[in-house]
């Protein structure tokens, strides 16, 4: 991976994580900037490496689904699919519209489909089967483990002032 891809896929992350730490920060008027920024950059850290994965998951379902894995090297962002990307983290606040954000991941998915396509052998159909299969698992996952970590933080903060 590129040095500016990796920085757009961090941006991207970031970008992402602002979209959902923010919102919560700003019904908490009292909550303290420097939890905010400790809250922000792990979560872009984490959103971001979720992005980078998402062509590496597709490739293995890919793999998975072929009979005889092609001997490409696999499927990876470049600077011209992960710019949209970008995009749609940066749109990922959600008094912008979450089905403009999520058309714009489906539209990222769509731009993943043609690489796949030609570096794997599989049809278009089948391709986009498999991308869209990394991308929802990614997505339930770090879903599953959000939730997670304010059920956790929850019962800690709830301990604490007990």
């Amino acid at each position: 991976m590129s040095p500016a891809v990796v920085v757009l896929l961090l941006f991207a992350g970031l970008s992402e994580a602002a979209g959902r730490v923010l919102p919560l920060a700003a019904r908490r008027p009292g909550m303290p900037r420097t939890l905010v920024a400790a809250l922000l950059l792990p979560a872009g850290l984490v959103e971001g490496v979720v992005f980078a994965l998402w062509p590496l998951t597709a490739w293995t379902v890919a793999e998975s689904v072929l009979s005889s894995p092609s001997p490409g090297t696999g499927l990876v962002w470049t600077p011209s699919t992960v710019a949209p990307l970008v995009l749609a983290a940066v749109l990922a606040f959600p008094l912008l519209g979450p089905l403009l954000h999520f058309l714009l991941f489906v539209g990222v998915g769509i731009g993943l489909v043609g690489p796949l396509t030609a570096a794997s052998g599989l049809g278009w159909w089948s391709a986009a089967g498999c991308v869209a299969v990394a991308g929802t698992g990614l997505g339930l996952a770090v879903e599953t483990v959000r939730r997670l970590v304010v059920r956790i933080s929850a019962a800690e903060a709830q301990e604490s002032i007990a």
